[in-house]
């Protein structure tokens, strides 16, 4: 492609000079706008500045990889939701053998995760569990976020969906799920068992802490947590012996206090033996009074008992009416809560197997070959319709700025490739970037790690991916496919050479420093010590298995 006029070429590079500095430095002084309002920015700059019209601008905009990165987005908030990013932190810590053992289940997990859930998910949910079980080990944080951020990364160059710029990439070429899997995981596996390694080696010092030191430890968190689990039953053992004790001492002192009181005393006895006997007369008249008397008090009582009785039994018969009204209410009170309870519980039971389980059907047509785009915001709705409640909540995690920062990054690139900058220089770099030369191979890789951590993955995706592609099916439809894999592959991994090379490392130092009581800051140094020697050699070794 020829140059564009001077003016075009002149106002196009100061468009993507700004979108540049806003995208790699969001808060610089002269402009703290962001990422996503500098894309858009650039974006309107190339339509004022009339590079592109507004027809070519709205036709930039790839909808295809918007629906995938959004219906993965949404699957995603639901997995979270089913407790799936809570059970992988839970793999981190079960049954751990030290801290060696937590270096490899971060890299395994973390690296598995991205490539089925984003990277950038991943870091996210996970960089707080990673701070949790390195307090518990007292450890270091650092190599386990450096751990969790470049295994991320390495992992998810496996799929499509792993990260943005596959995104790109698989709608771009056209590749299939299936054969992109498999014509990278040889790489990632074997990228992710060598950046263990060199975790290994590097921090093996930090890392061999002495068994006794880490048992003792181990020991005491789980007194704690046994502690904390039984200090009720422990109380109420406690007040339960107390009162018995209480009781026995209260029943001796009764006993012994009402012991005369039941005694009849020897006085009165002794009086009443010592009383006179009355007359005959006397006994007569206090027995005929006493007759008559008793017999009106025996009358009256009859009468009394008799009303006292109906009176009772009506009292009795309107008491049970009224206790079983109450009755009645209590029960079908309990019984609509029940049955609410129940409905829900059986909600939450079948609700995550579900989600799973669609999330599976997800990833076996995205195999199969469906459209991934469809595919994917497919199952986001059949997840908000399993939900079957309002799925505002859900859609509010999605990050929308990120679709627009695609939407305003679409426009900037297309109206930068009109400058004919792009296809001037690859017409320089092509003849020595030959992918079926050793030589090409390795020019071509530097080439994509060095735009990667100037002008961030995507971006250099979006501008060297049709001119790689081209260059390579001039040779073979096969090498065009194999192009297309090391753009994925080297764009990918070189997000770990420094710590603003991806948004996942961004995203570990983030959560890292603002995690509660946890707090870490994951310097720029001590990530560029370690990411210098992982991106070089694992790239090299990637570039090897890659078919």
């Amino acid at each position: 492609m020829v140059l564009a006029s001077f003016v075009k070429v002149v106002l196009g590079s100061i468009a993507l000079a700004i979108f540049w500095v806003l995208a790699v430095f969001p808060t610089v002084p002269f402009l703290p706008v962001g990422r996503t309002a500098g894309s858009l920015l650039g974006g309107m700059l190339m339509v004022i500045f009339q590079v592109i019209t507004p027809d070519q601008a709205y036709r930039a905009i790839d909808l295809q990889i918007l629906g995938l990165l959004f219906g993965t987005m949404v699957v995603s908030v639901y997995l979270e939701r089913a407790d799936m990013f809570k059970y992988l932190g839970k793999l981190l810590s079960w049954k751990s053998r030290g801290a060696k053992d937590l270096i490899c289940r971060v890299c395994l997990i973390s690296a598995i995760s991205s490539a089925f859930f984003t990277n950038d998910t991943s870091c996210v949910v996970l960089t707080e569990f990673v701070l949790k079980i390195a307090r518990q080990h007292n450890l270091p944080p650092h190599p386990f976020l450096l751990a969790l951020a470049s295994s991320a990364n390495i992992g998810s160059a496996a799929t499509p969906i792993g990260n943005p710029q596959n995104l790109v990439i698989a709608i771009k070429s056209k590749i299939s799920f299936g054969k992109f899997l498999i014509g990278i995981l040889p790489a990632m596996i074997m990228g992710v068992i060598v950046n263990t390694l060199l975790l290994l080696c590097m921090y093996w010092k930090l890392l061999s802490i002495e068994k006794d030191e880490e048992d003792l430890a181990a020991e005491l968190i789980a007194e704690e947590e046994v502690n904390s689990h039984r200090f009720s039953p422990a109380t109420m053992s406690r007040f339960t012996s107390f009162n018995s004790q209480e009781w026995n001492s209260r029943l001796e002192v009764m006993a012994v206090q009402s012991s005369p009181s039941m005694s009849i005393p020897m006085g009165h006895v002794e009086n009443l033996r010592t009383r006179t006997i009355p007359s005959e007369n006397e006994i007569q008249g206090v027995l005929s009074g006493s007759l008559e008397s008793a017999r009106i008090s025996n009358a009256s009582k009859e009468a009394a008992n008799d009303v006292s009785s109906q009176v009772k039994k009506e009292t009795i018969l309107s008491k049970r009416i009224s206790s079983m009204d109450r009755l009645r209410d209590v029960l079908s009170v309990l019984s609509s809560v029940g049955k609410d309870d129940l409905t829900r519980r059986w909600k939450k039971m079948l609700w995550k197997p579900c989600v799973y389980l669609v999330t599976i059907g997800m990833l076996i047509a995205l195999l199969v070959g469906l459209n991934m785009s469809w595919t994917a915001i497919t199952a986001a709705l059949a997840l908000m319709v399993l939900d079957f409640r309002d799925a505002r909540p859900s859609l509010e995690k999605v990050s929308y700025s990120l679709l627009v920062f695609f939407c305003g990054m679409f426009i900037t690139v297309e109206g930068f490739n009109k400058t004919g900058i792009p296809s001037t220089l690859w017409d320089f770099m092509e003849p020595y970037s030959k992918i079926d030369r050793v030589s090409g191979i390795t020019i071509l890789a530097i080439v994509i790690l060095v735009m990667s951590n100037l002008a961030s993955n995507v971006p250099t995706v979006l501008l060297l991916g049709a001119q790689v592609a081209a260059s390579a099916a001039a040779v073979s439809a096969a090498d065009e496919k194999k192009a297309w894999l090391i753009l994925a592959w080297v764009s990918t991994v070189a997000g770990n050479l420094s710590l603003l090379g991806s948004a996942a490392n961004i995203i570990v130092c983030e959560q890292a420093r603002q995690a509660p009581q946890l707090g870490y800051t994951l310097s720029f140094w001590t990530h560029l010590k370690f990411g210098v020697p992982s991106t070089l050699i694992i790239t090299a070794i990637g570039l090897t298995l890659i078919r």
